[in-house]
């Protein structure tokens, strides 16, 4: 497989900032960059044979820097949020930054996706991959440990783009990463999205409060509008007067995957009628934030000046279930000293059969 690095930008002290694309033998490209190891593009073929570049991200250094959507960017130690920025471990309480009402969101403040990461490029059975690490010092963001992380991206010959999480820490912690990235399968600079078709693998979800937390009360998705079990446009319900959606002001919601047994397995997908262009997601975690881009719009332009608006795009973030430290009955996303914390979620991209 082939790829190529080349200098992107500088950050505010001058450091070098390099994007990476790699490239398969279909002619299916991804870039990354080690700023933030964000996920910048991903050009696929529609039915047509041309190419899409499917996710929505920015062209310079300076607007990655910005980034309030967290276009592309991983998230750690802690994606989503946790309930009053607080959670107990080992009988201490650890206080975390409000950034989201009285919640802490993705971990901010000094997100993972604003500092620069150490890269490495590998040839592997898969193909090639980039492995981008960081070091995570015993405090950072209000989190106990010092943690060792790595993400990895690889570009397969089926046109999957995988993702790997790996941590260690010295201290008992909290690790769940998940990535960002907001889909648009006609193609990231179309606008509208929620004509586009999407199934999840859930027959439940985690009803949440008006700010977003997990009450712990788990709802059948069955006779709701968060019923996705059946592949439906994203549109036809998300309007609906139905108190998740009124509160979340569209989909901002954790659903339950039906897979429980840790392994990689199909979760949810989505399709385009315009381009033809359909999109698997595969995970081992047990949980699915599925966002619909209800606050987009804020930011600078996008990739040549794209405008991206509310509702352009949507997420499909891989997670434990939001607040899940503060709730023992939720799968825990708790590393213990010394462990390694491994997880794997895969996007993968073809035409509708």
């Amino acid at each position: 497989m082939a790829y190529k690095k080349e200098l992107w930008g500088t950050m505010p002290d001058d450091s070098k900032v390099y994007l990476y694309t790699l490239i398969n033998a279909n002619g299916v490209s991804a870039s990354f960059s080690d700023l933030g190891a964000v996920w910048v593009s991903m050009n696929v073929p529609d039915r047509n044979g041309e190419m899409k570049d499917v996710v929505l991200g920015y062209d310079s250094v300076e607007n990655y820097l910005e980034n309030p959507p967290h276009l592309g960017a991983p998230i750690g130690r802690n994606a989503n949020r946790i309930g009053g920025a607080r959670f107990t471990l080992n009988g201490k309480e650890y206080k975390l930054f409000a950034n989201d009402g009285p919640n802490n969101l993705h971990s901010a403040p000094d997100l993972y996706h604003s500092r620069l990461w150490e890269s490495e490029v590998e040839e592997g059975s898969l193909g090639t991959s980039i492995h981008f690490s960081l070091t995570s010092p015993d405090g950072d963001q209000g989190y106990p440990g010092n943690a060792s992380i790595t993400v990895s991206y690889t570009l397969t010959p089926d046109n999957s783009l995988q993702i790997s999480y790996h941590m260690v820490s010295d201290a008992d912690t909290i690790a769940n990463f998940t990535n960002h990235s907001y889909f648009n399968l006609d193609g990231h600079d179309s606008g509208y999205a929620m004509n586009q078709r999407v199934w999840i693998d859930a027959d439940t979800f985690t009803m949440a409060d008006a700010v977003s937390i997990p009450t712990g009360e788990i709802v059948p998705v069955k006779g709701t509008p968060m019923d996705f079990t059946e592949m439906k446009t994203i549109e036809q319900d998300i309007n609906q007067d139905y108190e998740a959606l009124v509160l979340g002001q569209g989909y901002d919601h954790n659903w339950i995957l039906n897979s429980t047994s840790g392994e990689v397995a199909l979760c949810a997908a989505a399709e385009s009628e315009k381009t033809g262009i359909r999109m698997e997601v595969y995970t081992d975690l047990p949980g699915i934030q599925f966002y619909t881009g209800n606050f987009l719009g804020e930011g600078p332009a996008g990739k040549n000046g794209a405008v991206y608006g509310r509702r352009h795009a949507y997420c499909f973030e891989t997670q434990y279930y939001p607040d899940s430290v503060n709730k023992p009955e939720f799968p825990s996303p708790l590393l213990k000293e010394g462990e390694e914390y491994g997880t794997t979620t895969i996007y993968k991209f073809g035409l509708i059969g």
